[in-house]
């Protein structure tokens, strides 16, 4: 996917909100938690996404994929799709709004009802 084609993504998920951050990031939210980070890598854009316990240990050895060098590296079970291979279209996809889910869920219900959500 093209950086162009995950920030549509993102962006059409329910009250995603978007900010530009860290050196020209573009940070996706959801109830002013980040789900996605888009930036650019040497072969392309690379995206982060939250991960379950077990998507974290699948994905952190797969070719092209990495435990997100920041984030893991504080003990968070963040992913970031950096290369080819990587994920497909439609796995990344998957796992993005599972990121999303994740977040949302860590919200309290008053802020999803805020939102509507």
């Amino acid at each position: 996917m093209t950086r162009d084609d995950l920030n549509r993504f993102c962006a059409s998920l329910p009250q995603a909100t978007h900010v530009i951050q860290w050196g020209g990031a573009d940070v996706y939210k959801v109830g002013g938690k980040v789900f996605a980070i888009i930036g650019m890598a040497e072969t392309g854009a690379s995206v982060t996404f939250k991960a379950s316990d077990l998507a974290f240990e699948i994905l952190s050895v797969a070719p092209g994929l990495r435990p997100a060098p920041y984030m893991a590296s504080r003990g968070l079970k963040w992913i970031q799709h950096y290369a080819a291979p990587g994920l497909s279209d439609d796995s990344l996809r998957e796992h993005i709004e599972a990121s999303y889910g994740m977040v949302l869920s860590g919200l309290s219900g008053r802020k999803r009802a805020a939102l509507g959500l």
